[in-house]
């Protein structure tokens, strides 16, 4: 049995089960209700295509990386990361920051840090009641904003949160925003000269990628993808509207931003109800333990920020909250008789 369960295969979930990874086999475990891993680094895949349908870069200030630099550093040296070289209009560089795709989709991110926890991966699993009726008294949703971390530790204790810890996590605000995925036959070309585009003049969208230019991959077997993420004020002022009429109304602006571009052969309308936060717990970086017997920790990056370095720092937060909690069972259960192990 499991002796740790991350709820959540998204980057903070994943990277804090490979920071567990040192764990015996079986001793962790990773459950997300969706049908595979990503969380908002999602890839999705139509027609022999992908398209990034969340986070499109993963920029890196090694000034302000510190320790989280090694893991831009693994990511680059294994080739889950490459230097973005394609070019993107309107998109703000800092001086000394260094931006990254990831060729097989930002999917694989999140992909490579769950191989290398060794911890035992289930989808479509949702939590319930855990010790107690607890994951319905957390106001945030657990698998779509962040992650939780549960390590039981053994005891029958109900686990609740208190009042205080509540408000801390109604606190908490996230933006919206809606992202369409084109998917083309191979072959189809599409006739522009940039690989991405930030729009700052549009009411609905913010953004458009051609997908596989902006990872440099361009094989004829591939056919070509285009995504498109509105703007935030479009995302909160539709964000109950039927997904079908909300695609149509994105296309109908992109068509009006690119005109030449082709009909797809499919199309992918994603919901990000909960896409970045605008305001973390306060006074919480990284995690929140919100129960000690039976050990329950909230994390993920409504407790830091929504980009690489936010789920990277509170996913160290975790681990090093969990492991002493993880040690101390390995060791009572070593003095166990072998059958009751």
């Amino acid at each position: 049995m499991a002796r740790v369960l991350v709820v959540g295969a998204g980057l903070t979930g994943a990277a804090a089960a490979a920071l567990l990874r040192g764990a015996p086999r079986g001793q962790v475990a990773v459950w997300d209700k969706a049908r595979g891993a990503g969380g908002r680094m999602s890839t999705s895949r139509a027609d022999r295509g992908s398209a990034d349908l969340g986070a499109q870069f993963v920029t890196c200030e090694p000034e302000l990386a510190g320790p989280r630099l090694s893991f831009y550093e693994d990511l680059v040296s294994q080739g889950i990361l490459k230097p973005l070289t394609a070019p993107v209009e309107g998109m703000v560089v800092r001086e000394g920051s260094r931006n990254y795709v990831a060729p097989q989709g930002i999917s694989s991110v999140v992909k490579y840090y769950l191989e290398q926890s060794g911890a035992d991966v289930s989808y479509e699993q949702q939590i319930l009641q855990l010790q107690g009726d607890i994951v319905n008294t957390l106001p945030l949703p657990v698998g779509d904003s962040h992650d939780a971390v549960f390590a039981a530790s053994g005891t029958e204790t109900p686990a609740v949160i208190n009042e205080s810890q509540k408000q801390q996590l109604e606190s908490v605000s996230y933006s919206s925003r809606y992202a369409l995925g084109l998917f083309y036959e191979a072959g189809t070309g599409i006739a522009v000269p940039w690989a991405a585009q930030y729009i700052t003049d549009n009411p609905c969208i913010r953004f458009i990628s051609i997908d596989n230019k902006k990872r440099n991959i361009e094989s004829p077997e591939i056919g070509p993808s285009v995504v498109v993420h509105t703007t935030v004020t479009f995302g909160s002022e539709h964000l109950d509207s039927d997904p079908a009429e909300v695609q149509q109304i994105i296309l109908s602006h992109l068509q009006r931003i690119v005109p030449s571009l082709p009909e797809p052969s499919s199309i992918k309308c994603q919901r990000w109800r909960y896409s970045q936060v605008t305001r973390a717990v306060p006074n919480c970086p990284g995690q929140m333990i919100l129960h000690t017997q039976p050990l329950l920790i909230c994390g993920g990056d409504g407790f830091t920020r929504s980009n690489f370095d936010g789920c990277i720092e509170s996913a160290m937060s975790l681990a090093q909250a969990v492991k002493p909690h993880l040690q101390q069972f390995q060791s009572q259960a070593a003095k166990l008789p072998l059958d009751l192990l």
